[in-house]
């Protein structure tokens, strides 16, 4: 078999500060480096021959993320009508080419999906997705990403980011997570979703029980997520509580390994399978848009 090749990239560049982005490959951020050092996470050799199987960047997740299930099987969701349609996990936007624009001064990046052919068979809706990152400076970077629809219809939707946090597996013991009032879920072997129990403000990346955990935002708060990592002398923070933004309805915490050198850490705005429980469903009226955004800072430890 040939080798796939790489998608064309597009780099954004702040002092510092450079960012690699894959449009045509699901408007995938690849990567986040400053000073040369990595903040997103990318594998030195990914296989581009599976997109979803490269564990690195910011994949998109739209117009639903997670997985779903009908009568006990995993890729499909029914409609209000009693339809039966396909799903992938997480969505298709982070299957499909983005239209791409940047900015004049290299700073910021606009990327748009609509819906088409390939979208319609499983998500019979008209829509516009646009994502935008913005580096406000060479230690800052903002996004949005804003759903738009185009149709005639109520738009069923919950998207969110899969951010790949460079972290040395071996650094998660002194590493701390810290978050905002949460109530701590997660998906049971049924596609359900648990009762909820309480958060906690703080944990650390080598505590097993925040693997693939759902931490369900409570009420209305200014403090934002840190990661707080000694080993690399960094504090990352992410502002949930942007002006004009959607609320996130909660934060995933994932690693795939043991001796995986990333923890993703993950604003969504629903939980899986929202679409069947309603938990985090929006419904988007008619020529109506949404925007959900967010800000992520790097600090040096002090």
């Amino acid at each position: 078999m040939p080798e796939i090749q790489p998608p064309p990239t597009v780099d954004l560049a702040h002092g510092a500060s450079l960012l690699r982005f894959a449009p045509q490959a699901g408007g995938r951020l690849l990567s986040w480096h400053i000073d040369g050092k990595p903040v997103i996470h990318w594998p030195d050799h990914a296989d581009w021959s599976h997109p979803s199987k490269i564990r690195g960047g910011n994949p998109l997740l739209f117009p639903f993320l997670g997985r779903h299930r009908v009568d006990g099987k995993i890729g499909f969701w029914r409609d209000a009508h009693g339809t039966v349609r396909e799903v992938p996990m997480h969505g298709f936007a982070r299957d499909l080419p983005f239209d791409t624009k940047v900015a004049v001064d290299g700073q910021s990046l606009h990327m748009t999906l609509a819906d088409s052919a390939a979208t319609r068979t499983g998500y019979p809706f008209g829509f516009r997705f646009e994502a935008v990152y913005r580096l406000a400076d060479d230690h800052t970077l903002d996004v949005e990403l804003t759903t738009t629809n185009t149709g005639d219809t109520a738009l069923p939707y919950y998207a969110g980011h899969h951010f790949y946090l460079e972290l040395p597996h071996e650094q998660r013991g002194e590493t701390v997570l810290e978050l905002p009032p949460t109530q701590r879920r997660y998906q049971l072997p049924d596609g359900s979703i648990s009762a909820a129990e309480p958060g906690e403000p703080r944990y650390t990346l080598d505590e097993t029980r925040i693997i693939d955990r759902f931490h369900c935002l409570e009420g209305v708060s200014d403090q934002p997520v840190r990661l707080i990592a000694p080993g690399l002398n960094r504090v990352v923070t992410i502002d949930l509580r942007r002006p004009g933004s959607l609320d996130w309805y909660a934060v995933t915490t994932w690693t795939e390994a043991p001796d995986s050198d990333f923890y993703c850490v993950e604003p969504w705005l629903g939980l899986p399978d929202a679409i069947h429980n309603g938990l985090g469903l929006r419904r988007l009226e008619p020529g109506h848009s949404e925007t959900a955004a967010l800000r992520i800072k790097v600090e040096t430890l002090r």
